[in-house]
């Protein structure tokens, strides 16, 4: 009789154009919230990340799959997974291979036309509204690296053992990015090139800092280009993703849309025909290959379960009606002369988006959660400490409630002002990528109008080297507005009790310092070794720490030293050698980095005379 049934019912259905599906394993609670997660950023309404499998979610793979022009069903198929990006290897609502990794997830780019709209229009709406949305809360993410056999390193640390080495830096848009990779890949042609530049370079120091950035398994970078002219419109991060195999998450944090950036800017302002021609060929741009996105990273050699791209409430600064209302006095014809209109265009940046974090979840077996988040951050330049401190406090309110370990990284602009010090040499180099435009212009616009312009729009207190952005805040007498964001750390605590580690101990660090955050963060006999600089078209040179490595392992008590030292910070160090090893800087920032050892360490010899520390590791598996 059942059989009877069954086949009327498959006839009815064959006439009737119905299809019985086959049926299929339900797909896991954590299939469906990345299912939900990418329909949600690619612009169509899956609901809430709950991981149930109902009609919203349903109705929006169905609107997905029409406009794909994949077979309109509501349910997960194989070709339907691999176009969200969610693993190609599911079978009907299964996901096998696709396994607990995304493989690959990427939002739609936007177009020419697109860039070009938004960069004239001062609302979005329809389905450039939707793209827009969703490229600025959708991160990118691969786990290609895994999926071909790449494994951390786990470093064998003196003193610590087994460990986990990671590394926060600000590449400066990658402007540098073959140097970067050569730097990794080969080591001795990088010190041979150091040689080259500077007879007399610490090669032993440099080939320390090496083994550190090359025996890291997590990387936080800033500042890194995707599509852009200044940076020969590569992928920043899928190169480095390739030659260091290493998986990878990228958050959008601005899309570039200034008439430099998109190469429609005019130069009216201009009555030498022959320099403005000259300068317009220098911004003209291919149209094809410009994506113009600038962002975040989080490289890893541990799988990434999870990534999340939140930008913050509190923007501090509006990048596109700021910077248009700056622009507007040019706009409307006021004459100030061609130069001095040319170093204000570039001192603007028009940009969409915001400052944002990139919360990353790797999988870290080592660990007894076995799960690590890394929030990789970068708070905002124009604005006020007190707009940082809440962007802070935003990013701590996502925090609260995840119960293993975290690291918050990145370039948290420490600068005690509302503005981040550069000079219009910088602005130039940054905005154009061209060392060899510089080199040509530079007797112009480092005089005369150049260095009138450095001093009006880029003066800041230079005098602050080598200082202390977490020491108390004294008004008058030693003004650090600052301060508030770091007692906001120290005072925070997750929902299980635990803390920041805020400790510095002279035998966990690279040069026997103390005083608050020494472990996590390298301290000198002035405040914390430097990780910003500039110079200015007088020579002037400013140094600042701007760059941070927070962590909260197993601690209750930020400062308590007879606490756990499991996961804690160990041996900070800031790694100025190899940034300035070649002829060109590699970046305007120098990386830093920190050691989280699996396991108890042992008590530590005593460094209190200073000498600086190399906890070496076991690299014959890197290369040399």
């Amino acid at each position: 009789m059942r059989l009877i049934t069954l086949v009327v019912l498959t006839v009815v259905s064959c006439v009737l154009g119905l299809g019985l599906a086959p049926t299929a394993p339900a797909a896991s609670s954590e299939d469906i919230r990345k299912v939900q997660q990418s329909l949600n950023g690619k612009g169509y309404d899956a609901g809430p990340v709950d991981g149930v499998l109902g009609s919203r979610t349903r109705a929006a793979l169905r609107q997905y799959q029409a406009s794909e022009k994949l077979a309109v069903t509501g349910r997960l198929d194989a070709e339907t997974a691999g176009k969200l990006g969610v693993g190609s290897e599911s079978i009907g609502d299964s996901f096998k291979g696709a396994g607990k990794y995304v493989r690959l997830q990427q939002p739609a780019m936007l177009t020419y036309n697109d860039l070009l709209a938004l960069g004239t229009s001062d609302k979005t709406s329809g389905v450039l509204g939707k793209k827009l949305h969703a490229i600025m809360t959708t991160p990118f993410l691969s786990n290609e690296a895994y999926y071909q056999g790449a494994k951390p390193h786990r470093p064998k640390l003196n003193q610590l053992g087994s460990s986990l080495r990671l590394v926060a830096w600000n590449i400066e848009r990658g402007l540098e990015l073959d140097s970067i990779k050569l730097l990794f890949a080969n080591t001795e042609k990088f010190l041979q090139q150091a040689e080259l530049h500077e007879q007399k370079a610490d090669i032993a120091q440099m080939r320390q800092d090496i083994e550190v950035l090359k025996s890291a398994d997590v990387l936080v970078l800033n500042e890194v280009d995707w599509g852009l002219k200044r940076t020969g419109y590569r992928s920043v991060v899928r190169e480095l993703g390739d030659a260091l195999k290493m998986n990878w998450a990228y958050g959008v944090e601005f899309i570039e849309v200034d008439p430099i950036s998109l190469g429609t800017e005019k130069l009216e302002e201009w009555e030498n025909e022959a320099e403005r021609q000259r300068l317009l060929a220098e911004i003209q741009v291919d149209r094809k290959q410009l994506r113009a996105l600038h962002g975040t990273v989080v490289l890893s050699r541990y799988p990434i379960l999870e990534a999340r791209l939140k930008p913050f409430p509190t923007a501090g600064y509006d990048w596109y009606a700021g910077e248009k209302k700056s622009l507007d006095p040019l706009e409307k014809g006021m004459r100030i002369g061609a130069e001095a209109a040319f170093l204000e265009k570039i001192s603007r940046q028009i940009r969409r988006g915001g400052r944002t974090s990139l919360i990353v979840t790797l999988d870290v077996p080592d660990l007894k959660e076995k799960r690590l988040t890394v929030a990789a951050t970068h708070l905002e330049s124009n604005a006020s400490p007190k707009s940082r401190r809440e962007q802070m406090e935003e990013l701590l309110l996502l925090l609260g409630d995840i119960h293993n370990p975290v690291i918050i990284a990145g370039d948290l602009n420490t600068t005690r002002s509302n503005s981040s010090p550069t000079s219009i040499k910088k602005q130039i180099y940054q905005r154009l990528g061209s060392a060899e435009f510089w080199a040509m212009t530079g007797a112009k616009y480092a005089t005369g109008v150049g260095l009138l312009f450095d001093v009006a729009k880029f003066s800041v207190n230079t005098a602050m080297n080598q200082d202390d952005p977490t020491a108390r805040n004294i008004p008058l007498v030693g003004p650090n507005p600052e301060a508030h964001m770091f007692s906001l750390l120290e005072e925070f605590r997750f929902r299980d009790g635990f803390a920041f580690d805020f400790r510095g101990d002279e035998d966990r660090t690279i040069n026997g310092t103390q005083g608050t955050l020494a472990n996590s963060n390298q301290r000198d006999s002035m405040g914390f070794a430097t990780t910003y600089e500039f110079q200015r078209a007088v020579g002037i040179v400013g140094k600042m720490k701007l760059d941070w490595i927070l962590v909260r392992a197993y601690l209750r008590d930020p400062h308590d030293d007879e606490g756990p030292y499991r996961f804690a910070p160990h041996f900070a160090r800031s790694m100025a050698s190899v940034n300035y090893a070649l002829a060109a800087r590699l970046s305007d920032h120098n990386p830093i980095s920190v050691d989280l050892p699996f396991e108890e360490p042992t008590r530590l010899k005593s460094n209190k005379a200073g000498k600086q520390l190399t906890p070496s590791s076991d690299l014959s598996r890197l290369g040399r």
